[in-house]
């Protein structure tokens, strides 16, 4: 199962998205906010009673442009870490007693988390404290695969709202990071840290 953060303008994504994913196997697309309890309810309940893998890509920026720290509004910091930190460990614990030895768990992570980018306080933060719950998660739970993965840039609707103004076409897009993360997948890799780019480059 995967699970991300929803908005209303993209309702309709995920509807493209289900109907795209339908052709290929059974789909189920439950709308919702990832920070809310019942929706995360519904999230599991969906996915079944196994459930062989957790994949957290939920995620906000906050605001925008971003703040220093130094006048960062806490309730939007707040928000942020719900969002970013709290629901990936709250699905994460609802998944645990669902997943088989050898299950997987994926937190989307980002180089925020480990590099000191001016004006990125809140997200960064945000990402290095979800890289230390993965760490620990893959510590307590050996029999398990939990990986925190850095997709690196992409060309996506969060990057440019990051760098409101400027163009971010060089940016590649979301796809060239996916290869990393099927060889997460489908392989035996060690639970840790990963940059999707790099395990890509690995496997060709």
């Amino acid at each position: 199962m995967g699970a991300g953060h929803r908005c209303p303008r993209r309702a309709g994504e995920l509807d493209r998205a289900a109907d795209e994913l339908a052709r290929l196997t059974e789909v189920a697309a439950v709308a919702g906010d990832v920070s809310d309890p019942e929706h995360r309810s519904a999230l599991v309940a969906a996915a079944g009673e196994q459930i062989d893998l957790l994949v957290n890509n939920a995620s906000v920026l906050g605001p925008s442009p971003q703040p220093s720290l130094g006048r960062y509004p806490l309730e939007e910091l707040e928000r942020v870490y719900r969002v970013n930190v709290l629901a990936p460990l709250a699905l994460t614990q609802l998944v645990l007693p669902r997943l088989p030895d050898g299950g997987a768990v994926i937190n989307i992570t980002s180089d925020a988390a480990i590099e000191p980018y001016e004006g990125w306080g809140g997200y960064g933060s945000a990402k290095a404290a979800l890289e230390q719950l993965t760490a620990i998660l893959a510590a307590e739970h050996p029999e398990l695969r939990v990986y925190a993965v850095d997709p690196g840039d992409m060309r996506t609707r969060m990057h440019q709202e990051a760098f409101p103004g400027v163009d971010i076409s060089d940016r590649p897009p979301p796809e060239d990071s996916v290869p990393g993360l099927r060889q997460l997948i489908d392989g035996t890799a060690s639970s840790g840290r990963y940059r999707a780019r790099e395990l890509a480059e690995v496997g060709t």
